[in-house]
Protein backbone atom coordinates (compact mmCIF):
# COMPACT_ATOMS: atom_id res chain seq x y z
CA UNK A 1 0.00 0.00 0.00
CA UNK A 2 1.11 3.55 -0.71
CA UNK A 3 0.66 6.09 2.07
CA UNK A 4 1.00 9.84 1.59
CA UNK A 5 1.39 12.40 4.36
CA UNK A 6 0.12 15.97 4.09
CA UNK A 7 1.09 17.91 7.19
CA UNK A 8 -0.58 21.17 6.20
CA UNK A 9 -3.36 20.62 3.63
CA UNK A 10 -5.22 23.56 2.16
CA UNK A 11 -8.14 24.81 0.17
CA UNK A 12 -6.79 26.84 -2.73
CA UNK A 13 -9.25 29.62 -3.56
CA UNK A 14 -8.53 30.76 -7.12
CA UNK A 15 -9.78 34.23 -8.05
CA UNK A 16 -9.54 35.42 -11.67
CA UNK A 17 -9.69 39.12 -12.54
CA UNK A 18 -9.52 41.11 -15.76
CA UNK A 19 -7.53 43.94 -14.24
CA UNK A 20 -4.61 43.98 -11.80
CA UNK A 21 -5.47 44.26 -8.13
CA UNK A 22 -6.17 47.85 -7.09
CA UNK A 23 -5.16 48.17 -3.45
CA UNK A 24 -7.42 50.22 -1.19
CA UNK A 25 -10.43 49.65 -3.47
CA UNK A 26 -13.13 47.04 -4.05
CA UNK A 27 -12.03 44.59 -6.73
CA UNK A 28 -14.38 42.38 -8.75
CA UNK A 29 -13.54 38.90 -9.95
CA UNK A 30 -14.69 37.31 -13.21
CA UNK A 31 -14.59 33.73 -11.89
CA UNK A 32 -13.59 31.68 -8.86
CA UNK A 33 -12.68 28.06 -8.17
CA UNK A 34 -11.78 25.99 -5.13
CA UNK A 35 -9.27 23.16 -5.15
CA UNK A 36 -8.63 20.87 -2.19
CA UNK A 37 -5.14 19.60 -1.70
CA UNK A 38 -1.60 19.82 -0.50
CA UNK A 39 1.38 17.99 -1.94
CA UNK A 40 0.64 14.60 -0.38
CA UNK A 41 -3.04 14.79 -1.30
CA UNK A 42 -2.07 15.74 -4.86
CA UNK A 43 0.09 12.61 -5.09
CA UNK A 44 -2.78 10.52 -3.72
CA UNK A 45 -5.22 12.01 -6.22
CA UNK A 46 -3.07 11.34 -9.28
CA UNK A 47 -2.27 7.83 -8.07
CA UNK A 48 -6.01 7.13 -7.78
CA UNK A 49 -6.58 8.62 -11.23
CA UNK A 50 -4.09 6.01 -12.46
CA UNK A 51 -5.97 3.23 -10.64
CA UNK A 52 -3.43 2.88 -7.81
CA UNK A 53 -5.11 2.52 -4.42
CA UNK A 54 -3.53 4.47 -1.59
CA UNK A 55 -4.16 6.00 1.81
CA UNK A 56 -3.87 9.72 2.55
CA UNK A 57 -2.62 10.59 6.04
CA UNK A 58 -2.16 13.99 7.62
CA UNK A 59 -3.75 16.62 9.80
CA UNK A 60 -7.01 18.52 9.34
CA UNK A 61 -8.81 21.09 11.49
CA UNK A 62 -12.14 22.88 11.63
CA UNK A 63 -14.76 23.22 8.90
CA UNK A 64 -12.13 23.64 6.22
CA UNK A 65 -10.44 20.45 7.37
CA UNK A 66 -13.75 18.61 7.18
CA UNK A 67 -14.17 19.81 3.58
CA UNK A 68 -10.65 18.68 2.66
CA UNK A 69 -11.12 15.20 4.16
CA UNK A 70 -14.49 14.83 2.44
CA UNK A 71 -12.99 15.83 -0.91
CA UNK A 72 -10.33 13.14 -0.51
CA UNK A 73 -12.96 10.49 0.20
CA UNK A 74 -15.08 11.55 -2.75
CA UNK A 75 -12.13 10.79 -5.01
CA UNK A 76 -12.16 7.19 -3.79
CA UNK A 77 -9.04 7.61 -1.65
CA UNK A 78 -8.92 6.24 1.87
CA UNK A 79 -8.60 9.24 4.20
CA UNK A 80 -7.00 8.62 7.60
CA UNK A 81 -6.44 12.15 8.89
CA UNK A 82 -5.91 13.23 12.48
CA UNK A 83 -8.50 15.86 13.39
CA UNK A 84 -6.84 18.66 15.33
CA UNK A 85 -8.50 20.14 18.38
CA UNK A 86 -7.78 23.77 17.50
CA UNK A 87 -7.75 26.07 14.49
CA UNK A 88 -8.80 25.53 10.88
CA UNK A 89 -6.99 24.06 7.91
CA UNK A 90 -5.58 26.64 5.53
CA UNK A 91 -7.31 28.63 2.83
CA UNK A 92 -4.74 29.90 0.33
CA UNK A 93 -5.83 32.73 -1.94
CA UNK A 94 -4.40 32.83 -5.47
CA UNK A 95 -5.26 35.90 -7.53
CA UNK A 96 -4.81 35.56 -11.29
CA UNK A 97 -4.89 38.90 -13.07
CA UNK A 98 -2.30 38.72 -15.81
CA UNK A 99 0.27 37.70 -13.23
CA UNK A 100 -0.41 35.52 -10.22
CA UNK A 101 -0.39 36.72 -6.61
CA UNK A 102 -0.55 34.19 -3.79
CA UNK A 103 -1.47 34.58 -0.13
CA UNK A 104 -0.63 31.33 1.67
CA UNK A 105 -1.97 30.87 5.19
CA UNK A 106 0.08 29.49 8.06
CA UNK A 107 -2.21 26.66 9.10
CA UNK A 108 -3.32 25.26 12.48
CA UNK A 109 -1.19 24.37 15.49
CA UNK A 110 -0.21 20.68 15.78
CA UNK A 111 0.52 19.53 19.32
CA UNK A 112 3.08 16.94 20.37
CA UNK A 113 0.31 14.49 21.28
CA UNK A 114 -1.29 14.91 17.85
CA UNK A 115 2.07 14.33 16.14
CA UNK A 116 2.47 11.17 18.20
CA UNK A 117 -0.88 9.96 16.84
CA UNK A 118 0.55 10.19 13.34
CA UNK A 119 3.71 8.33 14.38
CA UNK A 120 1.58 5.51 15.78
CA UNK A 121 -0.25 5.20 12.47
CA UNK A 122 3.08 5.07 10.62
CA UNK A 123 4.29 2.35 13.01
CA UNK A 124 1.77 0.03 11.32
CA UNK A 125 3.55 0.22 7.95
CA UNK A 126 5.25 -3.02 6.96
CA UNK A 127 7.76 -4.30 4.41
CA UNK A 128 6.74 -3.44 0.86
CA UNK A 129 4.67 -0.40 1.84
CA UNK A 130 5.58 2.95 0.28
CA UNK A 131 5.52 6.22 2.24
CA UNK A 132 5.46 9.57 0.43
CA UNK A 133 6.60 12.62 2.41
CA UNK A 134 6.07 15.81 0.45
CA UNK A 135 6.17 19.51 1.14
CA UNK A 136 7.22 21.86 3.90
CA UNK A 137 6.79 21.40 7.66
CA UNK A 138 4.37 23.56 9.71
CA UNK A 139 6.02 25.85 12.23
CA UNK A 140 4.47 23.98 15.14
CA UNK A 141 6.38 20.78 14.30
CA UNK A 142 10.09 20.17 14.74
CA UNK A 143 12.16 20.95 11.66
CA UNK A 144 13.59 17.43 11.66
CA UNK A 145 10.21 15.65 11.59
CA UNK A 146 11.04 13.88 8.31
CA UNK A 147 14.18 12.51 9.95
CA UNK A 148 12.20 11.41 13.00
CA UNK A 149 9.78 9.48 10.78
CA UNK A 150 12.39 7.82 8.56
CA UNK A 151 14.58 6.89 11.52
CA UNK A 152 11.54 5.25 13.10
CA UNK A 153 10.92 3.23 9.93
CA UNK A 154 14.55 2.30 9.38
CA UNK A 155 15.25 -1.38 8.61
CA UNK A 156 11.54 -2.21 8.32
CA UNK A 157 11.45 -2.58 4.55
CA UNK A 158 9.30 0.50 3.96
CA UNK A 159 10.18 2.34 0.74
CA UNK A 160 10.21 6.10 1.27
CA UNK A 161 9.74 8.87 -1.28
CA UNK A 162 10.74 12.39 -0.28
CA UNK A 163 9.77 15.47 -2.29
CA UNK A 164 11.22 18.39 -0.35
CA UNK A 165 13.93 21.00 -0.64
CA UNK A 166 16.99 22.36 1.15
CA UNK A 167 18.08 20.94 4.49
CA UNK A 168 14.77 19.09 4.83
CA UNK A 169 15.76 16.87 1.90
CA UNK A 170 19.50 16.81 2.51
CA UNK A 171 19.13 15.59 6.09
CA UNK A 172 17.07 12.50 5.19
CA UNK A 173 19.42 11.14 2.55
CA UNK A 174 21.22 9.09 5.20
CA UNK A 175 18.03 7.01 5.52
CA UNK A 176 18.29 5.98 1.86
CA UNK A 177 14.94 7.09 0.44
CA UNK A 178 13.85 5.03 -2.56
CA UNK A 179 13.15 8.19 -4.56
CA UNK A 180 13.80 11.90 -4.26
CA UNK A 181 12.63 14.49 -6.80
CA UNK A 182 14.57 17.76 -6.69
CA UNK A 183 14.19 20.25 -9.49
CA UNK A 184 17.27 21.90 -10.94
CA UNK A 185 17.19 24.83 -8.52
CA UNK A 186 16.65 22.62 -5.48
CA UNK A 187 19.60 20.51 -6.58
CA UNK A 188 21.74 23.64 -6.77
CA UNK A 189 20.53 24.75 -3.32
CA UNK A 190 21.54 21.46 -1.70
CA UNK A 191 24.95 21.43 -3.39
CA UNK A 192 25.54 25.13 -2.74
CA UNK A 193 26.63 25.93 -6.29
CA UNK A 194 25.34 26.62 -9.77
CA UNK A 195 25.10 23.72 -12.19
CA UNK A 196 26.26 25.43 -15.37
CA UNK A 197 25.95 22.65 -17.90
CA UNK A 198 24.64 19.17 -18.54
CA UNK A 199 27.67 17.40 -17.14
CA UNK A 200 27.49 19.29 -13.84
CA UNK A 201 23.78 18.50 -13.57
CA UNK A 202 24.52 14.79 -13.88
CA UNK A 203 27.35 15.08 -11.36
CA UNK A 204 24.98 16.83 -8.94
CA UNK A 205 22.41 14.05 -9.19
CA UNK A 206 25.13 11.45 -8.65
CA UNK A 207 26.28 13.38 -5.57
CA UNK A 208 22.84 13.08 -3.98
CA UNK A 209 22.91 9.39 -4.73
CA UNK A 210 26.31 9.11 -3.05
CA UNK A 211 24.79 10.87 -0.04
CA UNK A 212 22.20 8.10 0.27
CA UNK A 213 19.31 8.42 -2.20
CA UNK A 214 18.51 5.23 -4.10
CA UNK A 215 16.99 6.91 -7.18
CA UNK A 216 17.25 10.60 -8.05
CA UNK A 217 14.60 12.11 -10.32
CA UNK A 218 15.45 15.64 -11.46
CA UNK A 219 12.64 17.68 -13.01
CA UNK A 220 13.75 20.40 -15.40
CA UNK A 221 10.43 21.93 -16.53
CA UNK A 222 10.36 22.42 -20.30
CA UNK A 223 13.81 20.81 -20.63
CA UNK A 224 12.42 17.45 -19.54
CA UNK A 225 13.51 15.18 -16.72
CA UNK A 226 16.44 12.99 -15.77
CA UNK A 227 16.62 9.87 -13.62
CA UNK A 228 19.72 8.40 -12.02
CA UNK A 229 18.69 4.84 -11.17
CA UNK A 230 19.92 2.74 -8.30
CA UNK A 231 22.32 1.04 -10.73
CA UNK A 232 23.84 4.38 -11.76
CA UNK A 233 22.16 4.42 -15.17
CA UNK A 234 21.07 7.81 -16.53
CA UNK A 235 17.70 8.00 -18.26
CA UNK A 236 16.26 11.16 -19.79
CA UNK A 237 12.79 12.08 -20.98
CA UNK A 238 11.61 15.03 -23.01
CA UNK A 239 8.33 16.91 -22.72
CA UNK A 240 5.37 16.76 -25.13
CA UNK A 241 4.05 19.84 -26.88
CA UNK A 242 1.14 21.61 -25.22
CA UNK A 243 -0.07 24.87 -23.72
CA UNK A 244 0.85 25.25 -20.07
CA UNK A 245 -2.20 26.27 -18.03
CA UNK A 246 -1.14 25.33 -14.54
CA UNK A 247 2.05 24.75 -12.58
CA UNK A 248 0.44 23.76 -9.27
CA UNK A 249 0.71 20.03 -8.67
CA UNK A 250 2.85 19.22 -11.71
CA UNK A 251 5.76 18.02 -9.56
CA UNK A 252 3.42 16.02 -7.32
CA UNK A 253 1.90 14.47 -10.43
CA UNK A 254 5.37 13.47 -11.63
CA UNK A 255 6.02 11.65 -8.36
CA UNK A 256 2.65 9.88 -8.59
CA UNK A 257 3.17 8.96 -12.23
CA UNK A 258 6.63 7.58 -11.55
CA UNK A 259 5.36 5.43 -8.68
CA UNK A 260 2.42 4.17 -10.74
CA UNK A 261 4.71 3.29 -13.63
CA UNK A 262 7.19 1.54 -11.37
CA UNK A 263 4.55 -0.43 -9.46
CA UNK A 264 2.83 -1.55 -12.67
CA UNK A 265 5.95 -2.46 -14.66
CA UNK A 266 9.04 -2.55 -12.43
CA UNK A 267 10.79 -0.76 -15.31
CA UNK A 268 12.60 2.52 -14.60
CA UNK A 269 12.35 3.73 -18.19
CA UNK A 270 8.58 3.28 -18.22
CA UNK A 271 8.31 4.76 -14.73
CA UNK A 272 10.20 7.87 -15.82
CA UNK A 273 8.00 8.24 -18.88
CA UNK A 274 4.82 7.87 -16.83
CA UNK A 275 6.14 10.45 -14.40
CA UNK A 276 6.91 12.87 -17.23
CA UNK A 277 3.49 12.22 -18.76
CA UNK A 278 1.67 12.87 -15.48
CA UNK A 279 3.61 16.07 -14.75
CA UNK A 280 3.04 17.40 -18.28
CA UNK A 281 -0.64 16.42 -18.30
CA UNK A 282 -1.26 18.37 -15.11
CA UNK A 283 0.63 21.37 -16.52
CA UNK A 284 -1.73 21.25 -19.52
CA UNK A 285 -4.84 21.07 -17.27
CA UNK A 286 -6.70 23.51 -15.04
CA UNK A 287 -6.49 20.98 -12.17
CA UNK A 288 -4.65 17.72 -11.52
CA UNK A 289 -4.64 15.58 -14.65
CA UNK A 290 -7.12 12.79 -15.23
CA UNK A 291 -5.90 9.26 -15.76
CA UNK A 292 -7.11 9.38 -19.36
CA UNK A 293 -5.10 12.49 -20.20
CA UNK A 294 -1.99 11.08 -18.51
CA UNK A 295 -2.24 7.89 -20.58
CA UNK A 296 -2.75 9.89 -23.77
CA UNK A 297 0.31 11.99 -22.95
CA UNK A 298 2.27 8.81 -22.20
CA UNK A 299 1.45 7.48 -25.66
CA UNK A 300 2.63 10.75 -27.21
CA UNK A 301 5.95 10.36 -25.44
CA UNK A 302 6.16 6.75 -26.62
CA UNK A 303 5.68 7.82 -30.23
CA UNK A 304 8.35 10.51 -29.92
CA UNK A 305 10.84 7.95 -28.57
CA UNK A 306 12.15 10.45 -26.03
CA UNK A 307 12.89 7.99 -23.23
CA UNK A 308 16.24 6.30 -23.64
CA UNK A 309 19.57 5.88 -21.89
CA UNK A 310 21.78 8.77 -22.95
CA UNK A 311 25.21 10.21 -22.27
CA UNK A 312 23.95 13.74 -21.68
CA UNK A 313 20.85 15.48 -20.46
CA UNK A 314 18.30 16.57 -23.02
Amino acid sequence: MIYTVTFNPAIDYIVRMKEPVAYGRTNRSVSEDCYFGGKGINVSTVLKNLDIDNTALGFAAGFTGEAIVESVRKKGIKADFIILKEGISRINVKIKSGEETEINAQGPYISGDEMNELLKKLDKLTSGDILVLAGSIPNSLPADVYEIILKRLKDRGVMSVVDASGELLKNVLKYHPFLIKPNRWELEEILGRKLRNEEELKEGAYKLQEMGAVNVLVSMAAEGSMLVTEKGEILCEGTPKGRVKNSVGAGDSMVAGFLAGYIQTGDYRKALRMGAAAGSATAFSEDLATGRLIKETYEKLCSSKCCRPVDKVL
